[in-house]
């Protein structure tokens, strides 16, 4: 029963990125933490055709265990559930506002206090790396460090949670803050929040939400 709820939970997330626009095409892709490594979504798939039992079943070090080829970019994956245990689940995509700003090779300042919401005073960018090798998840999990977002330089982007549920609103909420920084930044010069700032946004977050 939690193997269907982890492979129903994959999917749901993957057609999700897809019907918000996060994805074109297969360019992205969902995983999630299990007993014996992850499961993940194959290579070249598409969000409006996935089915639960199309997912790979692999360990982190690369041995597949059930279903076909896995997404190029399981190293990245697996890193960092290695990296991070608190990690659950990834999402992974190429949307358009952390895309142009990752393609800046910029971070996501403080403009906003929501930033505090991945764990930092910013959302960093790891240096360009090509796709799907071992360099690049290891710039990832630098990256990731005290952070559960990061952009990836002329790439896209990455998130990742401790549920389904909640790595799908972290990539909304971080395209919706890269897409609000973008249209601020083309109107004029935007005011970053301080650092005393920030320290009151991240205590209040402590206490904020459904516990």
């Amino acid at each position: 029963m939690i193997e269907t709820d982890r492979r129903s939970g994959v999917t749901r997330v993957y057609r999700e990125v897809g019907r918000h626009g996060l994805i074109a095409g297969s360019a992205g892709n969902v995983s999630h933490r299990t007993p014996d490594g992850m499961i993940i979504t194959p290579s070249g798939c598409s969000a409006d055709t996935l089915e639960p039992d199309a997912l790979v079943a692999m360990s982190l070090d690369g041995t597949v265990s059930a279903g076909g080829t896995p997404s190029s970019e399981w190293e990245m994956h697996a890193r960092i559930y290695q990296a991070y245990p608190a990690a659950q689940c990834i999402v992974h995509t190429h949307a358009d506002a952390c895309t142009a700003l990752a393609c800046l090779n910029e971070k996501l300042p403080a403009f906003h206090y929501v930033i505090a919401n991945f764990g930092g005073d910013d959302v960093r960018c790891a240096p360009y790396v090509t796709f799907g090798t071992p360099e690049l998840a290891q710039c990832a999990v630098d990256a990731l460090e005290g952070r559960t977002a990061c952009l990836l330089a002329n790439h896209g982007m990455i998130v990742h949670a401790p549920s389904a549920e909640r790595a799908l609103t972290a990539a909304l909420v971080l395209e919706t803050l890269c897409r609000q920084y973008l249209l601020a930044r083309s109107a004029g010069a935007v005011r970053l929040l301080t650092a005393d700032e920030m320290l009151a946004a991240h205590e209040r977050y402590k206490t904020y939400g459904q516990r």
